[in-house]
């Protein structure tokens, strides 16, 4: 990857482009696979090859993704990478203009459809995995009450601790240790709410 950090964005025209879901998928797979040809992501999201193209030349467009470097491939079909470590999106850089908030709120929408249609078809699959990637496995509600500052450092505590163990994984599997790893996702949502 490009950048070690993860990619803040603040301008509404890359919110746009990220704003389609195909787009978010291919992200995603290409976050997790770390670098991939079209007709890779392709298979994996079950779409024609000419279209992921298309798709991935937009994310490129607005940095997003960029190629890779060559790395003794033969030079036929581009690689592509992530060009951060993630990405950010944050609300107070599109509450000021109504258009703004109704893009960032799509794009939290989708994601968030995407992440239950993820977890779905882990339960619909829990089977197919070993009793101990099940036992691994958490879903759980904390319900809190917090005052924003609060709120603030539990989620930089937690954002931390994941970064650490992502990093560890991938220091890992990049030196080989691959043996019995996987993808995991976790999706966690800390947000305010009055009963």
């Amino acid at each position: 990857m490009a950048s070690n950090e993860p990619r803040r964005i603040s301008d509404l025209e890359t919110l746009k482009a990220f704003a389609h879901p195909l787009r978010m998928k291919l992200y995603r797979a290409l976050y997790i696979s770390r670098q991939a040809t079209a007709s890779q992501l392709a298979e994996q999201v079950d779409e024609a090859v000419s279209l992921v193209s298309y798709h991935l030349r937009k994310l490129a467009d607005h940095g997003l993704i960029e190629e890779a470097e060559q790395q003794g491939r033969d030079g036929r079909e581009r690689w592509w990478q992530p060009a951060s470590k993630g990405l950010n999106f944050h609300d107070e850089d599109f509450s000021d203009a109504p258009e703004k908030v109704a893009t960032h709120a799509a794009v939290g929408r989708l994601s968030f459809d995407q992440h239950i249609e993820l977890y779905r078809r882990y339960l619909d699959s829990a089977q197919s995995w070993s009793l101990e990637w099940r036992s691994a496995a958490s879903s759980s509600e904390y319900l809190a009450r917090l005052t924003v500052e609060e709120l603030s450092a539990l989620s930089r505590e937690v954002h931390e601790l994941i970064d650490r163990y992502e990093e560890l994984g991938r220091t890992r599997d990049e030196a080989g240790d691959t043996e019995g790893r996987e993808n995991v996702a976790m999706h966690l949502y800390a947000f305010p709410f009055r009963t």
